[in-house]
């Protein structure tokens, strides 16, 4: 590689590190940073000046009216040590203001700019494709929003601080020991390189180790997180044990990747502590040979033993700060990664904004995962729903039902083809303007942990009771809300997990109606009901779809009946459309094959199709 090239390199490294991405991703707190730092600065100036009043009573008792303090006036000995008392319970006031100003600004920091990064990476993370959270653990982004911001957080409560000031010492001591002896300045800043030196080798060696700690925090928090949410799986499969197996692994390569940082970490300090004394020794001996040959007068010598510890002794803390800073450092690559990180697909400034009829339209569509290695779910795909008809999805699984829905709500772009909303290509149409105005039944239903009422306005937030209660009848859900001990205040636990599969899902019928959308999608919306609640939810379902574009995917295929036209499915392209009754006289047709499965009247010999 040239010299220009690695110049560029070198360049191109520098912008990329963590530090200097935090620093722009808070360029608007630089005051707040600088204020803090010079409050930083002040409090290790005042810390240091005792040091130098002690030195100076030496001199005073010394040397008495020949001290260096009587060259301003103050010539009798009791004045001075009067006058040095006074000014140094000014100095530890002034430590004190200024140690309770830098504490308070730096946690105020560290708690406004923890409080931006979560806020930031979750906005940021809920723009974020679905194929980005398909290839992602609820675990790590969990731990990413949390251990690492707070990781982050623990830095600047303490570390900067620490940073800036071994820093100052640096300077201000070195600048009292040049004044009073050069060369003994040279003899005490001698480790100063060397421990330097170390704390950069103790950087390059902990980075990649306090990132793989990142990583496996990541992992624990997975496994815990996963482990929790499948709890019901877990003890009715009795594996308990196995997966305290599992954890234990994980939980043991975390131990094991910190005790290898840590190793680098406390290695660290007792090479630093050789590294003082050999500085505070040669001052101690050589200052003390020059003041017995007269070269360094007492007091002088007093102010710099003390001052070499106060110069190198913080230098101990510097592998503690070190360790906080990769840590940091570390955390800030993987929250600034995903604040960073490629958002789905999002408007331009010229997007859409339209009231939708509910007239769709998929034209020539074909669409592969990434992950199906370039097989395609969809081939091709025509179909036209109009205005106000429903529409049925039928077919085995994997044919490609729920795929198209992920289509038309834009999770997904189709690779070939395009699909219109009212004659409007749906990426034209703002993302939100589109969402709004369609209402997803799930299969995978997702309740929040709140009462009943918020989660059936969780699509319309304004609404008010009698709405709520409406939606709640259509959806054949009142009777058993009435039923529960605070009614619609019932609060239903994290994932609805309070209440049975049924009535999650009425549950999340009665918000999509609430939601009163244009088009309405069911998603295997009645699997999860009895025969009786089933066929009171077609009851509803044939109310609610007047006026509106309903597309209902369902393996169970009783619930299709009354649809306008049921379009059947067989690997990603449309092989079968019509009514049932045109559908089920199709003797050798996939549906009039599934039809007589569900119903018992499969014919003998002939193989069952599962769905």
């Amino acid at each position: 590689m040239n010299s220009p090239a690695i110049s560029a390199h070198l360049a191109e490294t520098a912008a990329n590190h963590p530090l200097r991405r935090l620093l722009r991703y808070a360029g608007d707190l630089k005051k707040q940073v600088a204020l803090a730092s010079l409050y930083s600065v002040l409090n290790k100036l005042f810390d240091i000046m005792p040091e130098i009043l002690i030195g100076m009573a030496i001199d005073v008792v010394v040397r008495q009216e020949d001290s260096f303090l009587a060259r301003f006036g103050i010539t009798n000995p009791q004045q001075q040590l009067f006058f040095l008392a006074g000014l140094t319970f000014l100095i530890w006031l002034g430590e004190s203001v200024f140690q309770y100003l830098y504490a308070i600004k730096w946690r105020n920091l560290a708690q406004e700019l923890q409080h931006r990064l979560r806020l930031d990476a979750w906005r940021h993370l809920q723009k974020r494709s679905m194929a980005f959270f398909e290839s992602q653990s609820s675990g790590n982004l969990t731990a990413i929003l949390n251990d690492d911001i707070n990781q982050l957080e623990r830095f600047l409560n303490g570390g900067a601080n620490d940073l800036i000031q071994v820093l100052t010492a640096v300077i201000g001591v070195g600048s009292v020991f040049f004044y009073v002896s050069p060369k003994l300045a040279l003899l005490a800043f001698a480790p100063i390189p060397a421990i330097i030196a170390g704390a950069f080798w103790f950087q390059k060696k902990a980075q990649p180790r306090y990132a793989r700690v990142r990583d496996l925090a990541g992992r624990l928090a997975k496994t815990i997180s996963n482990n929790i949410a499948g709890i019901a799986t877990i003890k009715s499969f009795t594996r308990e044990e196995h997966e305290l197996r599992q954890l234990e692994t994980v939980s043991s390569a975390y131990s094991r990747a910190n005790a290898k940082a840590i190793a680098i970490s406390s290695a660290f300090i007792p090479i630093i502590r050789m590294a003082i004394l050999a500085g505070f020794l040669a001052t101690f001996v050589i200052g003390g040979l020059d003041v017995l040959a007269g070269r360094l007068n007492v007091g002088a010598y007093g102010v710099l033993v003390f001052l070499t510890q106060r110069l190198l002794w913080p230098f101990t803390n510097l592998a503690v700060t070190m360790d906080l800073y990769e840590r940091a450092m570390a955390s800030a690559r993987r929250v600034l990664n995903l604040i960073e990180g490629e958002p789905e697909n999002r408007d331009d400034r010229d997007c859409i904004r339209t009231t939708v009829q509910g007239n769709v339209e998929f034209s020539g569509v074909s669409f592969a995962y990434e992950q199906s290695a370039g097989i395609p779910v969809l081939d091709n795909i025509s179909l036209h729903i109009p205005v106000g008809k429903t529409v049925a999805l039928v077919g085995q699984t994997g044919s490609g039902k729920s795929t198209l829905v992920k289509l038309l709500l834009r999770f997904y772009q189709p690779q070939q083809g395009a699909i219109y909303m009212d004659g409007h290509n749906i990426q034209d149409i703002c993302l939100d303007n589109l969402r709004e105005q369609i209402g997803l039944v799930s299969q995978d239903i997702y309740l929040f942990d709140g009462s009943v009422r918020d989660n059936i306005a969780y699509g319309k937030p304004e609404a008010d009771d009698a709405a709520i209660e409406k939606a709640a009848r259509l959806a054949e859900a009142h009777d058993f809300i009435a039923a529960l001990p605070q009614g619609y205040d019932t609060i239903v636990g994290e994932r609805g997990i309070r209440l049975s599969g049924g009535q999650r899902q009425r549950l999340s019928i009665a918000r999509a109606i609430l939601k009163d959308p244009p088009v309405l999608v069911l998603d295997e919306a009645t699997s999860a009901v009895d025969n009786d609640t089933e066929a009171a939810i077609q009851r509803s379902m044939a109310k609610i779809a007047k006026n509106r574009t309903v597309i209902i995917i369902a393996h169970r295929l009783s619930t299709v009946v009354g649809a306008d036209n049921i379009v059947v499915l067989d690997h990603g392209r449309i092989v079968e459309t019509g009514t049932h009754t045109e559908l089920i006289n199709k003797t050798n047709g996939i549906y009039a094959k599934l039809w007589r499965v569900q119903t018992g009247q499969l014919a003998a010999g002939e193989p069952p199709q599962a769905l």
